[in-house]
């Protein structure tokens, strides 16, 4: 899945800003810069889907709709800054991120280990809100009618304040004061993720497109269920992923106590005892395999990757129901080939 001509529109609001901040002093220059890197590399399926849900319920505002696809990849480039921050993640993609490249400079500078780390965080925040607030200012200035970009920003505003209710119930189950049950890991993976993934981008082609309200509201519930797949597959790749491929560490889950369902489920499970004992610090690559093989012999990862298929068919069959194509989920990858066979234990 391609940007359908919102990579251009992505580029015409990144060079906007590259001006802005050169006028003000050259580091302010390379926080924009790094914000832009932070945007290279996605499949760019959000911003598609929200030109795709347009086009298939018959819209006449595409040129609005792919305005909108780019502000909704700003707003993607955002909250991934900010979840790197909160996982305290200097890589992204398999190279630094907006805090490994600061931190990287300071040190060059001559700046001691702690006070680099220091300054690549609060450059990762700040571009984080500025990649926010050009996300909120190309809706504003898409072009679309008055009431449907008030009712644009009212999408984008719901969105935010589920994702970070989200993030925060990430953190806060991860805290492991209680068991975390599989309702809990899956309401916090359906606001984490499903809102601004899927549920967003689905809803605003469809505002674009004029559709009706009941037409908004099969779509969040058809984006909830694409995003609770979505990140479930996450999970599998956060612990059984090559990190060379996925650019996701596959022992981060592991050693921050996430609350993902496969360790919800792997609890109820008469491996548990030994799986906890990989559980909340670094793993060597003998002791990740053990865990792996641990969590493959429990049927959790079986059971989570049966989780996010049946979670992926609810979303296409109200997809189906609305006439909107089913290969618009084409560029979503759901199950990556390697994470289908039990057999391979290490990816």
């Amino acid at each position: 899945m391609t940007g359908t001509g919102t990579d251009e529109a992505l580029a015409r609001v990144l060079d906007d800003g590259r001006r802005r901040a050169s006028a003000i002093d050259a580091h302010h220059a390379l926080l924009w810069e790094a914000l832009c890197a932070a945007t290279e590399g996605g499949k760019r399926f959000r911003p598609a889907l929200v030109v795709a849900t347009h086009d298939a319920l018959g819209g006449e505002c595409h040129d609005a709709a792919v305005e909108v696809g780019a502000a909704v990849e700003l707003l993607h480039t955002a909250l991934v800054i900010h979840d790197d921050v909160i996982d305290d993640d200097h890589v992204r993609r398999g190279r630094p991120n907006v805090s490994g490249t600061f931190r990287a400079l300071a040190g060059v500078d001559g700046a001691t280990s702690d006070v680099a780390a220091g300054y690549g965080l609060t450059a990762a925040i700040l571009a984080g809100d500025l990649a926010l607030a050009a996300a909120v200012r190309t809706v504003a200035l898409s072009g679309a009618p008055a009431p449907v970009v008030g009712r644009l920003l009212d999408l984008f505003d719901g969105a935010l304040h589920r994702t970070a209710s989200g993030e925060l119930a990430d953190v806060r189950l991860a805290l492991g004061l209680a068991p975390a049950t599989l309702a809990q890991s899956l309401e916090m993976e359906a606001q984490k993720t499903s809102a601004y993934s899927f549920s967003l981008p689905l809803q605003a082609g469809a505002v674009l497109a004029g559709a009706d309200a009941a037409t908004t509201a099969r779509l969040d519930d058809a984006g909830r269920a694409l995003g609770i797949a979505f990140q479930l597959v996450d999970d599998l790749i956060g612990v059984f992923g090559d990190p060379a491929r996925s650019g996701k560490s596959s022992t981060g889950d592991l050693r921050t106590r996430k609350q993902t369902p496969l360790l919800v489920h792997a609890r109820t499970t008469p491996q548990w005892k030994q799986v906890s004992g990989y559980v909340g610090h670094d793993l060597t690559d003998a002791e990740l395999d053990e865990a792996r093989a641990l969590l493959v012999e429990s049927g959790s990862r079986r059971f989570v990757a049966d989780l996010a298929e049946r979670h992926l068919a609810q979303a296409r069959t109200v997809l189906d129901g609305l006439g909107i194509p089913g290969d618009l989920l084409d560029g979503v990858t759901v199950m990556p080939p390697v994470l289908i066979d039990d057999s391979e234990v290490a990816a």
